[in-house]
């Protein structure tokens, strides 16, 4: 990818894998907690948390979620059916990546994870 506007800082990190727990919206807004803690992130609402109810592929469903973050948001995408998600997260302040992945697969207790910084 080509880097345009370098003045601009921005860090981008997607980490998928197959997660070991139940996760439900309360599970969800716990890990947004956790992962803003520990990345000393300020959120400055509530999640926001969808699931489609039975609307859709059987699939695809699970949840769609985002919380919004003084500096950008995280946003996670669940497939309850595979265990299976998918979460970016966007900031415009640099965070550890090492913190972030393994605050992600000890919190999911993943079985198999991916990452890959842009």
């Amino acid at each position: 990818m080509e880097r345009i506007a370098p003045e601009i800082v921005r860090q981008r990190l997607l980490i998928e894998g197959f997660y070991g727990i139940e996760v439900n919206e309360k599970t969800i807004s716990d890990y947004f907690t956790k992962i803003t803690n520990n990345l000393g992130l300020k959120v400055y609402a509530a999640p926001t948390i969808f699931s489609p109810g039975g609307k859709g592929r059987e699939e695809n469903q699970g949840y769609d979620a985002f919380v919004p973050l003084i500096d950008s948001g995280i946003s996670l995408y669940v497939w309850c059916n595979a265990k299976f998600f998918s979460i970016i997260i966007y900031t415009c302040k640099r965070f550890d990546e090492e913190k972030a992945i393994l605050t992600t697969k000890k919190f999911f207790k993943t079985t198999e994870t991916t990452y890959q910084s842009f």
